[in-house]
């Protein structure tokens, strides 16, 4: 076998060194999938959170006692005095017009 001998005094022998802006390119990869899982790990927590918050409202609502339901306001409208007051119609003789033909 033949070894290559350097021609000069000044010769570079590069080695792998690796410098901090290459570790940070090589790594990038990394960070970023350690960023996903963080996002996924706070996006589950919140889910569980949720989901208990909505099952404790649910049982608290379905053990209170249920009375009677009050009527709404906008269901009542504008004419709230004219609404509380059943609607009558009579109808007297005098009130009936029959045309003779």
């Amino acid at each position: 076998m033949t070894t290559a001998t350097p021609l000069g005094g000044n010769a570079v022998y590069s080695l792998n060194v690796t410098t901090r802006e290459d570790f940070l390119y090589k790594s990038s990869g990394a960070i970023v999938a350690a960023i996903v899982v963080v996002v996924i790990i706070i996006f589950t927590v919140v889910l569980i959170l949720l989901k208990m918050y909505n099952r404790k409202m649910r049982t608290r609502r379905e053990l209170e006692p249920k009375g009677p339901k009050p009527a709404s306001p906008s269901a009542l409208g504008a004419n709230s005095n004219i609404s509380q007051q059943p609607a009558t119609v009579t109808f007297s003789p005098v009130d009936i017009h029959v045309e003779a033909r």
